[in-house]
């Protein structure tokens, strides 16, 4: 298997430190629209590691990818770059019939007359839509492998298979006790992606009404997390194992929830309220007389990198589904989780534990696919997939998941 590695951030890079200590693959090109990036992350692999190789990409550019893809003899890329370049990767996967990874899907368009209530343009639409396409070519498209989506999803397809005869809700939950040293605000993940999901209207789906909208921020609940992390509040967010989960898995009712604190969700608010969490550029004057930017775009650039913050954080992180549901004719619930801690990542691999935790998923499906483990053709989640190879896996990787009795 060759690789083409799309962007070498904090999750691209994290994905060739867990990579370089496996063996299915032959060669991973690194790339990144910025070359020293990329550079970086391939030489931090040490001198004896030559596997890899650094380039330049605009992943924009549906040309430029497809010509790397030959020119470095991949047959699959794995996109670690932000959604926005989801579907220029996607498109040139789809030309030069190569197979495709993503960790977040397709960007969504809110309802225009109703966007807290009726869906607008879900997640993942634009590549569901060229699915039968994908299968007629008989490419891969495997969509959401990240940890949310990713884990999570393998989580609600081994508890329908293994730990329920009905399930009534899947329920994502997500929190962490994570704080940085010396900043009164700084994401551990990427502030694009979070602005993104977390204002955006969250999508409920329930099996009598099918997919709809809610308010930001909805629905809040306490849910205690395991390992020390202890009670969060979370509330509703967009999601991709929303609309994921239900296609493969018959729930009642699906929700993603994810545990920001009052602090974290009132800056969210704030950025909305001053558009600045828009995308669309806006004109600013500069030294150089006016330039053209996009006010998120700025957000992110005053804020901390997330991949840098490593040094500074202590705390866990944990992902995990929650199920709910019927058992031999007897009421279950379960917490499917995983666990990673910010101090035992950054040892073991000079990652912080949130850019970790999102790499090693996709490896894991990369190894799966390249053993004939995972096989499939069409635009596919991580449910279309048996899980148990995977969280076999996940175990060998030595980063164990855990199940919770509720």
């Amino acid at each position: 298997m060759r690789v083409l590695l799309v962007g070498a951030g904090g999750v691209g890079t994290a994905i060739t430190r867990i990579a370089a200590r496996r063996t299915f693959f032959d060669h991973i090109a690194v790339a990144d629209y910025d070359l020293s990036r990329a550079e970086a992350a391939v030489a931090a692999l040490g001198a004896g590691e030559n596997r890899f190789s650094a380039h330049r990409i605009d992943a924009s550019d549906e040309k430029a990818v497809g010509d790397l893809l030959a020119e470095q003899q991949c047959d699959v890329l794995l996109n670690a770059a932000d959604p926005r370049f989801v579907m220029p990767l996607f498109a040139a996967c789809e030309s030069a019939g190569a197979h495709y990874l993503d960790m977040a899907m397709s960007l969504s368009h809110p309802h225009p007359e109703r966007p807290y209530e009726e869906c607008g343009v879900k997640l993942g639409d634009a590549q569901f839509a060229r699915s039968d396409a994908w299968e007629k070519a008989g490419l891969l498209a495997l969509v959401g492998i990240g940890v949310e989506p990713g884990l999570s999803d393998v989580f609600a397809r081994y508890a329908a298979d293994e730990l329920f005869d009905r399930i009534e809700e899947v329920g994502i939950r997500d929190g962490a006790n994570l704080t940085v040293e010396g900043y009164d605000f700084a994401p551990s993940f990427s502030i694009w992606t979070t602005i993104e999901e977390c204002l955006n209207p969250p999508v409920v789906y329930e099996a009598e009404r099918g997919w709809f909208t809610t308010e930001p921020f909805s629905e809040p609940e306490v849910f205690d997390f395991p390992e020390g992390i202890g009670p969060v509040e979370c509330v509703n967010v967009e999601h991709e194992e929303v609309l994921l989960v239900p296609r493969w898995v018959k729930a009642d009712r699906v929700t993603f929830k994810y545990g920001l604190g009052d602090d974290f969700i009132g800056k969210l608010k704030t950025l909305h309220e001053l558009g600045l969490d828009r995308t669309e550029p806006v004109t600013v004057q500069s030294d150089r007389g006016p330039v053209r930017v996009s006010p998120r775009d700025v957000v992110a650039a005053c804020l901390p990198n997330p991949a840098t913050l490593g040094d500074r954080m202590t705390g866990k992180t944990c992902a995990g589904t929650w199920v709910k549901g019927v058992k031999d004719g007897a009421p279950r619930e379960v917490y499917l989780y995983h666990v990673v801690d910010n101090q035992w990542s950054m040892r073991e691999y000079g990652s912080q534990a949130v850019v970790w935790q999102t790499a090693i998923n996709p490896v894991i499906a990369l190894e799966l696919i390249a053993s004939g483990t995972w096989t499939g053709a069409g635009v596919l989640g991580p449910e279309a997939f048996a899980p148990l190879p995977f969280l076999d896996k996940l175990n060998e990787y030595g980063s164990p998941w855990g199940m919770r009795e509720q």
